[in-house]
């Protein structure tokens, strides 16, 4: 499996509490907080709920 680099780039407040939880489950607590994951179909389908929030980068 290939990995990516999920960095937080907007704020969650006044989001609904899904996207929340989303970000959570990711562990993106802060802004411009980054972790590198498995790209999962899992968590493929959590980083396209919020993508609005996020930037994604693919690793090599």
């Amino acid at each position: 499996m290939s990995k990516i680099k999920v960095t937080l780039v907007k704020s969650p407040i006044d989001r609904p509490e899904r996207q929340k939880l989303t970000l959570q489950a990711l562990g993106l607590n802060k802004t411009n907080a980054s972790k590198e994951i498995e790209a999962t179909p899992a968590i493929l389908g959590m980083v396209k709920k919020v993508s609005h929030l996020v930037k994604v980068e693919e690793l090599a």
